[in-house]
């Protein structure tokens, strides 16, 4: 995409999304509507835009909504577009952002699951707070059960 289409696509997708963000008077369209790309034929012909609704049952009647008004958000768009000619507006949903969201929730799953007791390993069980970890002894006479090994001198390192 050119720099051009960019910027066009830019400033037409903030006009639709506040002349949507103004109200439309359609009882089919409800919900929080995002505009979330526009894109624009190389010709600027044509601009298709991908929308997200929220809640996800009202997705299908609100776009169905959108569709019928799209002469109506074309002609306010314009208003706030300084160009000689409005592409024509073809509404689309954004799957991408359910992808995204399933991703999320995928994520957050196996996360939980990570965090539960019982996680992992049966050879190493998870430890309750209620056990706190052995101390080491801290009697001199008796020596621990396992002493670190001494520091390498400089001429052991480098042999």
């Amino acid at each position: 995409m050119s720099r051009r289409q960019e910027q066009f696509s830019s400033v037409l997708r903030n006009a639709i999304q506040a002349v949507i963000d103004r109200g439309i008077q359609d009882p089919r369209i409800s919900g929080m509507i995002t505009v979330t790309e526009v894109r624009v034929a190389e010709d600027f012909a044509d601009a298709t835009i991908l929308i997200s609704v929220l809640p996800a049952e009202r997705q299908e009647l609100t776009l169905h909504g959108i569709r019928s008004a799209t002469m109506h958000i074309r002609r306010e768009a314009g208003k706030n577009v300084d160009s000689r000619k409005l592409p024509r507006f073809h509404f689309d949903l954004d799957s991408r952002t359910k992808k995204q969201a399933a991703v999320i929730d995928a994520l957050l799953k196996v996360q939980h699951d990570r965090e539960s007791p019982g996680f992992g390993s049966s050879e190493h069980p998870a430890r309750s707070s209620e056990e706190p970890p052995p101390l080491p002894s801290t009697d001199p006479a008796t020596p621990p059960a396992s002493t670190p090994p001494p520091p390498l001198s400089a001429k052991r390192r480098n042999a």
